[in-house]
This record gives structure tokens, C-alpha cells and sequence, in this order.
């Protein structure tokens, strides 16, 4: 999702369509997604043909009906994002967040529901654990991306001693499962080298504190689900899995939280849009902190910003949403941004930006 993003956003041209839209992991719900679908690409082919020429529009929106009509809904996710433009780019990606059922059209890509996935999705891994077994599986928020194969499944083969002292041992024992936990958590470290992911361990309470033991970087491990799973298929783990990620992900929430509080204190922050556009444009802006469902129309003019009512979006010059024009701009120009809910941006109206001075 990174590397779509990365692509996607410095991508500028006459006419970039994106539709956004919920969908459904599960018959008989899915059933719903194509007509769903369709609705929003007659919308979109009624718009282009509204804003441009037809013999402009036509090869936009064939390509749109084209890249619509290969999509398989029975893999879909929580929500489907389509991007077509007059460049050729016709792209579809798959996310593990609900979003606004829209259609956008501007000159850039509405990226901004790629970024929300990606700070909330939560990609993780969990290594499933046994004394001499151990499975690893990768997930995102409550979904099994896919089961990892090699090294893994890893078994205790080969691991054994001839101390007969030892086999009867408790401390010759634990020798012996802290060394097949050792195996295992380099062997993790292998694939985290070329994805690197948080893990979440699934173990008893005594494997739990031997792997930790023996682990080369503990700061990875998210937390711990305390049972012996091994033989339980992927999609019954992860869903107990998640919680765990979902309370350091509000843990880590509620610092960038104070960090909002702590620029408030001090004079450094901004939350009228058009202070926080020219904020970011000047490289001022350090934290942009967005109400993840906050969407506002606007115009840009001569560098400026001007809010719009939201019937007015479809109009001639507007740009369907202002505020993900500025978390790509936040982006470029070194920022970060933070999601939170309405409640928590509340005495902002859904928008604050933290300065850099």
C-alpha cells in the first residue's frame, strides 16, 4: 500500500478520477459491491461528460468501466479506491478501512483514505507458538493477509540432545526450547528484514516469557495471546489478535494527542483552513491532525484557499476535497498527519496543524 501510495500521489494531470467506495468481505453482503459500484461509475462517466469534451471524457471513462468490470468482489475488503486518469493509469486497490462512498475529480488522485489505512491498518504479523512448532501469519487490522511460508511452518526436527541428565532436567528442557525459539526468532527476523512488521505472539504464558527471553529485538513484540493455537486456522487467530494491536495503536493515539495539547499550550498550532494551508506551503507545518471522516470542498486561487458549501463540490473549479489537498502537500513537504476521531478533534472542528516555530 506504501508503494501505491508513493505512486500515486505525485501523479498530476488534466483529469484524474478516483471512487471511493465501502464493500464487504463476506457473501451474501458482497452481493451489493457491483451494483454499488456500477452506481458510482455512471456517476462518474455523467460528471466527466458534464466537465469535458467527449472525446476527452470517452477513453477516461471506457477505462474506468474496463478496470470496474475486472474486479472480483469476493476478495473484496471493508473499501474498494479506483483510479483512472487521461494519462492511462487505471489502478484499483483493496482497504482494510470503512470510507465515504464518493467520486472525485481533479488533478490529482484523492490519496487521502490510502494514507488513513495505512496509520490504521495496523499490518502486523502474528507468530504463532508451541514448545516444537511455530507458524507465522501476516494481518492487517482483523484480516489474514497470508499465511508466511518458508522458513515457516518451522518444527523442533533436529534439535535434540543425547544428555540423558538433560532430558529429565527442567533446566536441560528449557535449554532445549529456548534454543528452537531462538531458531525461530531469527528466522522471523529474516522476513521482518524484507517487510518489516510489528509482531503479536500467540503462546502460553511459560513459551511467552522463554521466547522473550531469547528475542533480539523485544521493542517488536506488540503483545501477547495467551493460548496454544497452533492448530487453529489463521482467520480465528488474528480476529483475537487484533484488540491487542488496537490498544497500542490507542496508546499511541493518545500521546499524539497531547502532543496537539502540549502545541496549544505553547502558541503553536493552527486550525482555521486557510492559516493551516499557507502554514504547510511555507514548510511550517509539522503534525497535520485530521477528523478521518472531515471532507470540505474548496477553491484554490493564487495560492489561496477558499471553503465552499459542500453542494457546490461538483461545480466548475472546485475541488471535491480541500483537506486531502493539504495532506498531500503535508506529505511533500516533510510533515506527518494523525487521524483521530470527531471527538478527540472536537474543539478544532476537524482540523489542526502543529508548527514547527
Amino acid at each position: 500500500m506504501n508503494d501505491q501510495l508513493k505512486k500515486l500521489k505525485d501523479i498530476h494531470s488534466e483529469c484524474c478520477v478516483s471512487i471511493l467506495m465501502n464493500t464487504h468481505r463476506t457473501k451474501p453482503d458482497n452481493k451489493h459491491d457491483p451494483v454499488l459500484l456500477k452506481n458510482l461509475v455512471s456517476q462518474a462517466e455523467t460528471r466527466l461528460l458534464q466537465m469535458y469534451d467527449k472525446r476527452f471524457a470517452q477513453p477516461i471513462i471506457d477505462r474506468l468501466k474496463a478496470k470496474a468490470a475486472s474486479i472480483r468482489h469476493n476478495f473484496n475488503l471493508d473499501s474498494l479506491a479506483i483510479f483512472v486518469n487521461d494519462q492511462g493509469v487505471a489502478e484499483y486497490l483493496r482497504m482494510p478501512i470503512k470510507v465515504e462512498d464518493r467520486v472525485v475529480i481533479d488533478k490529482t488522485f484523492a490519496t487521502r483514505d490510502i494514507v488513513r489505512a495505512i496509520h490504521q491498518q495496523a499490518a502486523y504479523y502474528v507468530l504463532v507458538l508451541s514448545r516444537d512448532k511455530a507458524r507465522l501469519i501476516q494481518a492487517a487490522s482483523d484480516a489474514v493477509i497470508a499465511e508466511v511460508g518458508r522458513p515457516f511452518p518451522m518444527d523442533k526436527k533436529n534439535l535434540y540432545t543425547t544428555n540423558k541428565e538433560e532430558l529429565t532436567n527442567k533446566l536441560g528442557t528449557d535449554n532445549l526450547i529456548e534454543e528452537f525459539f531462538n531458531r525461530v526468532d531469527k528466522a522471523f527476523h529474516k522476513v521482518w528484514e524484507k517487510n518489516p512488521l510489528p509482531v503479536v505472539v500467540c503462546t502460553e504464558e511459560r513459551n511467552y516469557i522463554h521466547y522473550l527471553k531469547v528475542a533480539d529485538r523485544k521493542h517488536l513484540v506488540l503483545g501477547h495471546l495467551n493460548r496454544n493455537r497452533l492448530d487453529e486456522k489463521a482467520h480465528h487467530i488474528v480476529p483475537e489478535a487484533w484488540p491487542i494491536v488496537q490498544n497500542v495503536l490507542k496508546r499511541r493515539n493518545d500521546l499524539r494527542l497531547q502532543e496537539l495539547q502540549h502545541a496549544v499550550s505553547c502558541g503553536r498550532f493552527l486550525s482555521d483552513p486557510a492559516q493551516v494551508w499557507m502554514a504547510i506551503h511555507e514548510g511550517r507545518g509539522q503534525t497535520l491532525f485530521v477528523q478521518h471522516d472531515y471532507f470540505q470542498p474548496g477553491i484554490i486561487s493564487e495560492g489561496q484557499i477558499r471553503l465552499v458549501p459542500v453542494e457546490q463540490a461538483n461545480q466548475p473549479g472546485v475541488i471535491d476535497d480541500i483537506i486531502d489537498e493539504m495532506i498531500e502537500a503535508a506529505l511533500r513537504t516533510g510533515g506527518d498527519v494523525v487521524f483521530l476521531s470527531k471527538d478527540q478533534l472536537k474543539d478544532f472542528q476537524g482540523l489542526a496543524l502543529t508548527t514547527r516555530y
